[in-house]
């Protein structure tokens, strides 16, 4: 415990990442000595103080030179974070190291050869030594940077994806309760009756739409994202069932471009808002429920309705928004904009590239 807690402060005071900590201390004890014996040479090793004060004056030269490289990684990281953009990641942070190291060497090889500390026996035609072996180091620290933040991504990928699991389920399971439970199929079958015995063709298409809702809700949770196309296509099936049970006291509008379709959502993030907007609002004939979904520019969707106040309000547990935010939070850094107005409801869905930004 006492010197993992040593080597935290240590980088606390020098500014240097967890791991940049622990390469620092991986890299003194072989790293320190060697450089030492090849800018000082010989002398070095000819008694203990030159060999003691010789490592003291390469380590403080190696802290003020290995900050900066670290920083330059986090950087380079921070800058290309993706998981694809390793060889990119990779050269540059090679790149870096190399001019850093570059400038730093000859900086205190030009100090050496001209101060000549502890009778150094370096010159220009050795300094070709020195450089050789920091290229050879320089190359083994970009690799180990590299290996530790791709594993790093690797883990937070396959964290991100249980997650991603257990949210699916959990959506799964909302909407599993919300539509096949006791009541949703006391509503259905009893709609389906009275249509089997006036219209019949009806009846019919109406358990053709049933059965799609059906089948897009027990398969679509194997799936992170959906297309707009498909999920619209849902919709329309779990809108025909609501129709067919309140008529034209329920209106859904549907404004979709073309290029808007190829684009991903969370798969049931639509049938969610729809769901919402029926259980919290009032449904008649006269004053009718309007749901309407817009893209806007292919960069959102829009999924808007007015607001028409029960008499006896439904306490709102907000999970399914919460359920749609969770999804975004572990696909996206983009966020749902929810916002409710003075007639109105609305929530703003950013349409994703298949490959998302977190992955």
């Amino acid at each position: 415990m006492i010197p993992v807690l040593r080597i935290n402060y240590i980088g606390r005071l020098i500014w240097l990442s967890l791991f940049g900590r622990w390469i620092f201390v991986l890299l003194v004890p072989w790293f320190v000595p060697t450089i030492s014996y090849l800018l000082i040479g010989d002398p070095y090793f000819s008694s203990v103080s030159n060999f003691l004060l010789g490592t003291l004056m390469v380590l403080f030269m190696t802290i003020l030179a290995f900050v900066p490289h670290d920083w330059a990684a986090q950087y380079i990281a921070h800058k290309y974070p993706a998981v694809q953009s390793s060889g990119k990641r990779a050269f540059y942070t090679a790149l870096a190291f190399c001019v850093l190291t570059g400038i730093y060497i000859s900086v205190y090889g030009l100090l050496i050869i001209h101060l000549r500390p502890f009778n150094a026996q370096l010159d220009f035609g050795k300094m070709v030594n020195v450089y050789l072996f920091e290229f050879v180091a320089v190359l083994m620290l970009t690799c180990l940077y590299e290996v530790n933040y791709s594993l790093g991504k690797w883990k937070e990928s396959k964290i991100n994806k249980e997650a991603m699991k257990k949210a699916g389920l959990q959506g799964q399971l909302q909407s599993l309760k919300s539509q096949v439970n006791p009541h949703f199929l006391f509503n259905s079958l009893n709609t389906l009756s009275a249509l089997i015995t006036e219209e019949p063709k009806r009846a019919e298409q109406f358990v053709d739409e049933m059965a799609k809702v059906y089948r897009y809700l027990l398969q679509t949770n194997q799936h992170e994202l959906t297309t707009l196309a498909t999920e619209i296509r849902f919709i329309k099936s779990y809108y025909h069932l609501l129709r067919t049970r309140y008529d034209t006291g329920l209106e859904l509008k549907i404004w979709v471009e073309e290029e808007a379709l190829g684009k991903f959502i969370p798969p049931l993030t639509l049938q969610l808002l729809v769901e919402n907007a029926v259980k919290h609002n009032t449904i008649l004939e006269k004053n009718p429920l309007f749901i309407e979904i817009t893209a806007l520019g292919g960069e959102y969707l829009e999924v808007r309705n007015n607001l028409l106040e029960k008499s006896t309000p439904v306490k709102s547990t907000r999970l399914g928004l919460a359920n749609i935010e969770a999804k975004y939070q572990l696909l996206s850094d983009r966020q749902p904009v929810i916002e409710a107005g003075a007639g109105y409801f609305k929530v703003l869905l950013p349409l994703l590239a298949e490959k998302t930004e977190n992955q």
